[in-house]
């Protein structure tokens, strides 16, 4: 029998609980993703999801907030035409099924939810001749770098791809969400930016791209770019729930976002910035105490239900041959328990272009080596080499 992935959107949490509970006894289902939120911007991270499961159904209950629902089942469905909806309700009536078919439904189930019936949905799903939900619409990537501890380069890595992107014409934008360091600033030689994301706070409800950009800093490389205040300062309103709209709109409008989320993984802005990414870069190095924060890191991403495909793990400043005092890629490896995406060389020309402010990736003469490892890490993490192959 087909393996059959399920994505579940609900405000309640037994709605998702009792998914969860059934799939365990189906060996050939799994869970990919979970959605407790039901706005109009859902189809966001339905299509980030149906980039890594094309073959995915959606579970969606419509009885928190029906109107709202039946929305944002729309718009899903006129991004991505053939994904499979199974839509669930506490009314039965005719015109209740009626509309949820209507507004793009495959199929209708009624609340409480039993096993039985879940298991009659599964059945009548794989019985169905589907075409893969790759979406209509193509969105922007959210590409975020998270540290596993201080001093392990994320920040440095985040810029350098932001330009690596921009100098390959991306439209491109980068983002700072490490409220205490602010060093993307630094290290792109924009500090004292006239505005910062705090301002979104107040502009969300009529952002438009002319008005983002005129609130953003230009980069001479020519991405955009936007941090905390230079001022130390309360997050205040700007959480969570803001940056998740100000990420819907990035994607729809701009190629490729970039994220600095710095280490500070228990924050709320940080953890919704991993929620919205399409690729999440664990950044460490090799020395034990890297090593050691990174398994636990990964520990808690996978608690809040991130999958390995998401994560992927950069060494930064890796040296082959280690010596005792560091860990080798294989002894990462198995304590990470999932293989190394890539290993980044150390090189002076990193603390020569921190130090003029400036990325190393715009002296390429002077970053040698590292350049062109670096150019080789961006384009396997952004898939350019396999669209190459295809084309």
């Amino acid at each position: 029998m087909s393996s059959t992935t399920i994505l579940v959107a609900s405000t309640d949490e037994h709605f998702r609980e009792m998914v969860r509970e059934s799939l365990l006894n189906m060996p050939n289902a799994k869970l990919a993703g979970e959605y407790p939120e039901i706005t109009m911007n859902l189809y966001v991270r339905v299509l980030q999801d149906l980039e890594r499961n094309p073959e995915a159904a959606l579970f969606l209950d419509l009885a928190g907030d029906p109107e709202i629902s039946l929305k944002a089942l729309e718009k899903l469905k006129q991004a991505a035409p053939d994904l499979y909806v199974v839509a669930a309700n506490y009314a039965g009536d005719a015109d209740t099924v009626i509309s949820a078919v209507r507004h793009g439904a495959n199929d209708f189930l009624q609340l409480p939810l039993r096993r039985s019936d879940f298991r009659d949905a599964l059945a009548r799903l794989e019985r169905t001749p589907r075409r893969a939900a790759t979406g209509g619409s193509r969105l922007g990537r959210v590409y975020t770098f998270l540290g596993a501890k201080g001093g392990v380069g994320a920040t440095t890595l985040a810029v350098n791809f932001a330009s690596v992107l921009a100098q390959r014409k991306a439209n491109t934008v980068l983002l700072d969400v490490d409220w205490c360091n602010n060093d993307v600033a630094m290290q792109i030689g924009a500090g004292g930016a006239q505005h910062s994301l705090f301002d979104l706070s107040d502009s969300m409800g009529r952002m438009d791209q002319a008005l983002f950009e005129g609130l953003a800093s230009r980069d001479p490389l020519g991405f955009l770019f936007m941090g905390p205040p230079d001022a130390l300062m309360p997050q205040g309103y700007f959480m969570g729930p803001v940056f998740r709209e100000l990420s819907t709109f990035l994607v729809e409008k701009y190629e490729s976002i970039v994220v600095d989320a710095g280490r500070d993984i228990n924050s709320e802005l940080v953890q919704t910035a991993l929620q919205v990414s399409s690729s999440i870069f664990l950044v460490t190095t090799q020395d034990y105490p890297s090593v050691r924060n990174a398994q636990r890191y990964m520990s808690f991403l996978v608690q809040l239900g991130f999958t390995v495909d998401q994560v992927k793990i950069v060494v930064n400043f890796y040296t082959k041959k280690p010596g005792s005092h560091l860990a080798s890629l294989d002894q990462i490896q198995q304590t990470l328990n999932q293989p190394v995406f890539y290993g980044i060389p150390q090189s002076p020309a990193v603390l020569a272009a921190i130090n003029k402010g400036r990325p190393f990736v715009t002296d390429r003469e002077a970053a040698g080596d590292l350049d062109r490892i670096f150019r080789s890490f961006v384009d396997k993490a952004t898939g350019r080499k396999k669209e190459d192959a295809a084309a």
